[in-house]
Parts: C-alpha cells; sequence; structure tokens
C-alpha cells in the first residue's frame, strides 16, 4: 500500500477525488467555512458523533463533496493510542469494501509526529490481508491513502519513518504467517538473500557442512530430527563507516516445532509456524532498514530449521556441545529455541558488537506472565534496557523489564553436563533468559520474549509483525543520537 503525506487544508479537502474520505476529529475542534467543518460541527451539535477515539459517522455522497463516502472520525486528544483506536475501528470497513481503493485522512487538527506515525503504521495494520496460499482469497483493495495536514514540511520525517516500519512490519507478517511447506529454512534463506537486492544489504548463507564446521552443535542436534536442511542466515547492513561497531540482532528461526521427542499436544499444534516470529522480525527490520537507510551497521543472525520427532532427532537426556565449548544436558526437547540461539549468541561475538539484542517466540511462561500486550525484555545493561524500553513506548510496542537474579540460574545445574537446557516450571521464562545470559560474553546484550506478542490466536489468528516497530526505533535512535548523525538521502 503506498502512503503520500500533503499539505491539505479542510477546504481542499472538499474536492479530493477518492473512495473514502475520513474527517479525524478530536478535542477543541473549532468549524472553519467550508463543507467539512459544517458536516462535523452539525454531527457533534446532534450527538450523532462524539470527540472520542473511535466515534464514527458514516456519510455517502454528502453534497458539495467529491468523496464517494465520508466517515467522521472521533479522534480524542490526538495521542498516538488514541489515533491508533481511531484506525483500527475502521478494519471492517477496508476489508468489506471491495471498490475500496484509494482513502484520504484529513486532519482538523495539526497531529503531533509521534501521533502521525502512529496512524499510518495502524492503517497499514488494519487493512492487512493475507493471499499468499489462498487460492480464491481477495486482495488487499485499499491501494493509496493520502493523510492531509495542515503543515506537510515538520512531519515529513516522521512519516517516512512510520512509512519504512510498515514495509517491515508486513514483510516479517507475511514471512511469519506463511505456513511450514511455505517457509522452509531454505525458503527463508532465499528471502534473506532477496533483501540483498535492497542496496546496502549483504546475505550469507550457512548449511548444515558450515554449521558442523563452526562447531554449533546444540544447533545441529535440535534440526537433525528433521529431513529439511538447516539454514544460518546471516545478513549485514552496513549504513556507517566500516570501523563502528555494529548491533546483532539474533531472530529464533524454528520454522516448525513440533517439539522433538518432547512432542506438543496435537491442539493448537498448527500454531507452531509461528516459531520462526524471531526470525521474520530481524527480516522485517532489515527490510525496513532498507527503506530508511540510516547511518548505522547492524548484523542478523537466524539459526533456522524445524523440531520434528524423526528417527535421528535428539532424545531426551542427551548432552551435545554448544559452540562455546559449554555441554548441555537436553532434558526437554521441546526447549529447542535456547539451543538455536546460544550458538548464534556464540557467533555474535565475532563482530565485536556494540550490542546485541535476540529475539524468539521463546517460553509460554512468558505468555502467562505478560499475556499478548507486552513482550518479556531481560538485559544485562540499563542503558540498552532503558533504549529499547523507550523505543517500544514510541512504537506502541511495548516491553516489560524482568529481572536476571543470579539465584534464577541454580535451577540449571546438571549432573552430567555443564548446564542443563531446562530448569522447573517456576519462573520458566526468566530461567529460559538466564540459561542464554551464559552464552553472552561481556558485550551488552538483551532478550526479548516474545511468545506472546509475535501472533495472536482466535479468529483473529495471525503474525502481528511485532516487535519489528519497536527495533526499528530503537535502531533509528541509535543513528541519529551518534555524532553527525543524519538518514541517507
Amino acid at each position: 500500500m503506498d502512503f503520500e503525506l500533503k499539505t491539505m487544508s479542510l477546504a481542499a479537502a472538499r474536492t479530493e477525488r477518492c473512495d473514502l474520505l475520513v474527517l479525524l476529529v478530536g478535542e477543541g475542534f473549532e468549524p472553519a467555512q467550508d463543507a467539512l467543518s459544517a458536516l462535523a460541527a452539525l454531527a457533534l451539535k446532534q450527538g450523532d458523533l462524539k470527540t472520542s477515539a473511535a466515534s464514527m459517522l458514516q456519510c455517502y455522497a454528502p453534497p458539495t463533496v467529491a468523496a464517494r463516502r465520508v466517515v467522521l472520525l472521533g479522534s480524542g486528544k490526538g495521542s498516538p493510542a488514541e489515533l491508533r483506536k481511531a484506525a483500527l475501528a475502521l478494519a471492517p470497513l477496508f476489508k468489506a469494501g471491495k471498490t475500496l481503493k484509494r482513502a484520504a485522512f484529513i486532519f482538523a487538527q495539526a497531529p503531533a509526529q509521534e501521533a502521525l506515525g502512529a496512524l499510518v503504521r495502524s492503517l497499514a495494520q488494519a487493512s492487512y490481508v493475507y493471499t499468499t496460499t489462498k487460492g480464491k482469497a481477495e486482495p488487499r483493495t485499499l491501494a493509496r491513502v493520502t493523510l492531509g495536514v495542515p503543515q506537510a514540511a515538520p512531519l515529513r520525517a516522521a512519516f517516512d519513518a512510520a512509512v519504512g516500519v510498515v514495509v517491515g512490519v508486513e514483510f516479517a507478517r507475511e514471512w511469519a504467517n506463511r505456513p511450514a511447506n511455505h517457509a522452509t529454512p531454505t525458503l527463508l534463506g532465499e528471502a534473506a538473500r532477496s533483501l540483498a537486492r535492497q542496496g546496502l544489504i549483504r546475505c550469507k548463507l550457512h548449511g548444515p557442512e558450515q554449521v558442523a564446521k563452526l562447531g554449533m552443535g546444540a544447533f545441529l542436534a535440535v534440526a537433525q530430527g528433521s529431513a529439511e536442511p538447516l539454514r544460518f542466515i546471516e545478513l549485514h547492513y552496513q549504513g556507517a563507516a566500516r570501523s563502528e561497531a555494529p548491533v546483532v540482532l539474533v531472530g529464533k528461526g524454528i520454522t516448525f516445532d513440533a517439539g522433538g521427542i518432547s512432542i506438543k499436544p496435537a491442539a493448537g499444534m498448527d500454531e507452531m509456524k509461528f516459531d520462526m516470529g524471531g526470525a521474520a522480525s530481524v527480516l522485517g527490520t532489515f527490510r525496513a532498514l532498507a527503506e530508511l537507510k540510516p547511518r548505522i551497521n547492524v548484523v542478523g543472525l537466524i539459526p533456522s530449521c524445524e523440531n520434528l520427532p524423526g528417527g535421528k532427532a535428539v532424545k531426551p537426556g542427551d548432552v551435545v556441545t554448544s559452540m562455546s565449548g559449554q555441554t548441555i544436558e537436553i532434558l526437554n526437547t521441546d526447549a529447542e529455541g535456547r539451543l538455536v540461539l546460544c550458538d548464534a549468541l556464540e557467533y555474535a561475538r565475532r563482530f565485536k558488537p556494540a550490542a546485541v539484542v535476540d529475539l524468539a517466540t521463546l517460553t509460554g511462561a512468558c505468555v502467562i506472565a505478560l499475556g499478548g500486550v507486552r513482550s518479556g525484555l531481560f538485559a544485562n545493561d540499563e542503558e540498552l534496557a532503558a533504549r529499547l524500553q523507550a523505543a517500544g513506548e514510541a512504537a506502541l510496542d511495548p516491553c516489560w523489564r524482568m529481572p536476571l537474579d543470579e539465584d534464577y540460574g541454580e535451577g540449571l545445574k546438571s549432573a552430567f553436563a555443564d548446564v542443563a537446557n531446562v530448569a522447573g516450571r517456576e519462573a520458566g521464562a526468566v530461567t529460559a533468559a538466564k540459561f542464554l545470559q551464559r552464552f553472552v560474553g561481556d558485550f551488552p546484550w538483551a532478550h526479548l520474549d516474545i511468545a506472546g506478542t509475535a501472533w495472536k490466536s482466535g479468529a483473529a489468528k495471525g503474525a502481528t509483525g511485532r516487535p519489528v516497530g519497536l527495533l526499528v526505533h530503537y535502531l533509528l535512535g541509535l543513528a541519529e543520537s551518534a555524532p553527525g548523525a543524519q538518514r541517507r538521502k
């Protein structure tokens, strides 16, 4: 979907030719001498419209207005959260109208930069339709959205950033939504390779032989039960000087997780195609970087494989040697995400990173703790944690800081290896993070457990594209705070 930002008065909006014209009416609305203002003022006076977020009044072919349909939409105080709520209220309208191809959103009052960005991201979310593996599905019909504001120039940077996030989020949603037979490790590698055509991005794919030579015994153990060959995906975005230390993003890429020998229950197992949500988010973030071209260096690492109960599958009680040299007793083969991540974290050391952020649909325990609202954040560095939390709030993609006390690691002790891959049921998200921390070293590191936020179940089943928004805001913030930083043109 294409977005356009332009300066537009309410009087000029009257002549905007589109299938849908949405007038955002917030608190403090003062009507001018034009047809749209008069319509909104009358609706407010009669009580048919309120300025509270998502209050809505639809009109068809009102006189003197060029648009076929007009919606008066309450936007509250114009906060990012209220504009998101207002935009999402339009989702049924977007998906029901086959003739809705072009829409215009007009602000009665000038929006803040953060609010404009929230509206762009939310409109994309509300109109998104997955069609890749549907034979007769109707594609997204809304092809172009114009945002009319009193003055476009001061909002241009925020608008461009939001559009870049949208491109990345939709790339992530596309790959996370694909069934496992349409998103194998090999196909995920090809998706990564396609990003290298966007400019400033290089891609390197490691197969089973290369992974074995690297000594990634934990990663290999997870993959050995599947006939699908694993892929270790390595992406490089170079927007700054080569001498500048990169941020490394590590995404869990389990394209299907049956649990291995510790097999999962059949009910709901289809959703385990989403277990590569971390990998999809890394891909989506790189797609956004290609769009926005910030002056920063970023490395993406994706260990990708399937976790199946085949005849060669790793067994509970087996001991494997990780790339770091630490031995791991695999007490539960369904705790496989931490096994592929630990080798990728060790590999990340070679880049002498400024920071490492791993993201994974890692534990059901995090879903119990935080639900689908906030991702779980674990970090060994206060500045990194603060930046990620601030980025999440700005992107409406929030996370919540979780503990990493040393005492939580006691349950990972093993009589037969250096460490076990699971502890008990208590604090499962924390003990998983403590396992990963053993492989981090002394660089700033954060772990985002996105098991509750990367996808939705039920009637709204599907990938959310989170936490691409958080990651892009974090990276743009780093780029903009660097000395002499500016975005590439």
